[in-house]
């Protein structure tokens, strides 16, 4: 009988461990140091914020990086449940729940420093070519004039190179993010371009969680409660701090 007992018990935790994993989030997001990438600690500070967040709410997960499109498409797709990395937009509450905000990002325009281009207002800026990431969204009002000459390529660091070589005249990113790359560029990109004074926009971050997943709602809502924790008992400044924020 004992030995049945522990047959039974076994067989218990293994379904337990088996519903456990099934249960995991499947995160994704793109490579954008600072804020995620693979190859820096826990996988960058958002990433670090949210699986830390998601983990106070009760839910394991996984973390994946793949290119943006992908990401976005498998959230769409219910492929993946939690997209990291998200600006808010209209047409992504199609694909998922956006949480509240978690981070904030600040994005500039950069030029080369030789260029005489000045911004107060879009308008200004209709007669540049200005490289934009592909599938990228950077505020409402620059996303829907169509008067800007937008290029598209396939990352920062390809937009800058073209700022630098004048092949086009202005990109934009968040400034962390500009930063962290024209800190690797070499020093004839890095000293040929600057940023211009005033931001385009101020863009709040928040994990999207794929309409797909049946618990959206509740897993919005304990991401959304955790942050609230966070920053109230001093994790959230540390984990800022931990990532130099």
């Amino acid at each position: 009988m004992p030995r049945l007992h522990r047959a039974c018990a076994l067989i218990v935790l293994l379904l337990l461990s088996q519903g456990a994993a099934a249960e995991k989030l499947r995160l994704v997001a793109d490579a954008w140091p600072p804020f995620t990438d693979a190859t820096l600690i826990n996988g960058g500070l958002a990433t670090d914020i949210v699986t830390t967040a998601l983990a106070r709410a009760g839910y394991a997960s996984d973390f994946e990086q793949v290119p943006w499109a992908r990401a976005l498409l498998g959230v769409g797709e219910g492929r993946y449940d939690v997209l990291v990395n998200a600006w808010f937009t209209n047409d992504r509450t199609k694909l998922g729940q956006f949480s509240g905000e978690y981070l904030l990002n600040r994005v500039r325009f950069l030029k080369r420093k030789d260029a005489p281009i000045e911004y107060n207002n879009l308008q200004q800026l209709h007669t540049y070519p200005i490289a934009i990431v592909r599938g990228y969204a950077y505020s409402p009002e620059f996303d829907d004039d169509a008067s800007l000459q937008k290029v598209p390529v396939h990352n920062f660091s390809m937009a800058v190179r073209m700022v630098a070589a004048d092949r086009v005249k202005l990109t934009l990113e968040d400034e962390y993010v500009a930063r962290y790359y024209l800190a690797r560029e070499s020093s004839k990109v890095r000293n040929a371009v600057e940023f211009l004074p005033k931001p385009l926009s101020e863009n709040s971050l928040h994990i999207l969680v794929s309409l797909k997943n049946p618990q959206h709602e509740q897993i919005v809502a304990g991401f959304d409660r955790e942050i609230a924790e966070m920053k109230a008992d001093g994790s959230y400044e540390r984990l800022m701090k931990q990532h130099g924020m």
